[in-house]
C-alpha cells in the first residue's frame, strides 16, 4: 500500500480528471448522484450506519488527516461514496454483470463479478466486519489506527479471505471511491471546502486561462478553485 504523499502524488491529477487508477474497479462519477455540498454531516442514502463508520474508519486510514488536508470523511469521502452507491452507479446501470469472469484477470479486463457495486461493498464490509471481530476481537470500526493498517495491506494483498466478496475487489473498489470522493467536484458530496483542491492548487471548472496567461507571465498561478455548483 501507498504512503500518504505517494497515494496523492500518484492519483491527483488523474482523480481530476476522471480516469480510473484502479482499472478493474469502476468509476462512480459517470453516474452519479449530484446534490449540493455542506460541510455538515449528510443524511445517508442507502449505506447503514454501521457500514458508513466501517469504511469511515477505513478511508481515514487511506488519507488521513494532517498538515496537508484534513482526513477523508471530514472531508465528505462517505458521503460521496454513499451517495454514489445509492445511484445507478451502485446499481451497476453501465457494467455487465452476467458472466463468465475471469476471478484472475488482469485489471485491464474491468470489472469481474456478478454483484452491482453496492452490493459488493455492503457484502464486503459486513465479512470484513466478521473477520475482523472473528481474529481482532472487534468490528473495524473499533480497532486502533495502528491495527487498521495492516488490515489495509492484507486487504490489498488478498491475504485477508471474505467470503462471498474478494479481498482485492472490495480494496480496489473502497480505493477508487476514496480517490474520487477526494478530488471529484465537491457538488458530489467530497472534497468539502475544495480541500483536495486547494491541497494541490487545482483551479476547478474553469478551463480557458488566456487572460490569466497576461496577467501572470512568470508569475505563479493562484486562484480560489471553482465548483460546478458555483456557475449553476
Amino acid at each position: 500500500m501507498l504512503d500518504r504523499r505517494s497515494f496523492i502524488l500518484s492519483v491527483g491529477t488523474a482523480a481530476l480528471t476522471n480516469t480510473s487508477i484502479a482499472e478493474a474497479a469502476p468509476s462512480a462519477t459517470a453516474d452519479t448522484v449530484a446534490a449540493p455540498a455542506s460541510g455538515a454531516p449528510e443524511a445517508l442514502l442507502t449505506l447503514t450506519p454501521k457500514e458508513a463508520a466501517l469504511l469511515t474508519a477505513l478511508v481515514d486510514r487511506l488519507i488521513p488527516a494532517d498538515d496537508l488536508s484534513p482526513s477523508a470523511s471530514q472531508c465528505g469521502v462517505v458521503t460521496y461514496i454513499d451517495r454514489q452507491l445509492a445511484g445507478a452507479f451502485g446499481a451497476g446501470a453501465r457494467l455487465y454483470l452476467e458472466g463468465p469472469f475471469r476471478p484472475n484477470a488482469p485489471a485491464v479486463f474491468g470489472y469481474q463479478s456478478a454483484m452491482t457495486p453496492l452490493q459488493l461493498v455492503q457484502a464486503g464490509a459486513a465479512e470484513l466486519d466478521d473477520w475482523s471481530t472473528a481474529q481482532r476481537g472487534k468490528p473495524i470500526a473499533a480497532l486502533p489506527a495502528a491495527e487498521l493498517d495492516p488490515v489495509l495491506k492484507d486487504l490489498e494483498a488478498g491475504k485477508i479471505t471474505l467470503g462471498r466478496v474478494k479481498a482485492t475487489a472490495f480494496f480496489e473498489m473502497l480505493l477508487q471511491l476514496t480517490m474520487e470522493g477526494f478530488f471529484a467536484d465537491p457538488i458530489y458530496g467530497g472534497n468539502r471546502d475544495k480541500a483536495a483542491w486547494r491541497m494541490i492548487g487545482y483551479p476547478g471548472l474553469p478551463a480557458t486561462y488566456a487572460k490569466a496567461i497576461r496577467t501572470h507571465r512568470g508569475k505563479r498561478y493562484e486562484a480560489e478553485p471553482k465548483s460546478i455548483a458555483d456557475f449553476a
